[in-house]
């Protein structure tokens, strides 16, 4: 296996992957939960969403980086 597949099959797995994570965001607006102050209950969903994004951004970093290298063609 050459550097440019293995390029290619961890960009087309860091896509796969980024699209799942970003689908697991909790969404931004509280909706109704926030008017009785719900919101800021449970304080580790605070960790977990504070983790997921270190997750997505580093893996939009990683697709992002091999997109530029792989169109480039740098490593052919």
């Amino acid at each position: 296996m050459k550097v440019y597949q293995l390029a290619q099959i961890i960009w087309a797995a860091s896509a796969f992957i980024l699209i799942i994570f970003i689908l697991l965001h909790s969404p931004k607006g509280d909706g109704l939960g926030g008017i009785g102050g719900q919101a800021q209950l449970f304080t580790s969903t605070k960790s977990a969403e504070k983790t997921l994004n270190r997750i997505t951004w580093g893996l939009s970093i990683v697709f992002m980086a091999l997109t530029v290298i792989l169109s480039a063609g740098w490593l052919r």
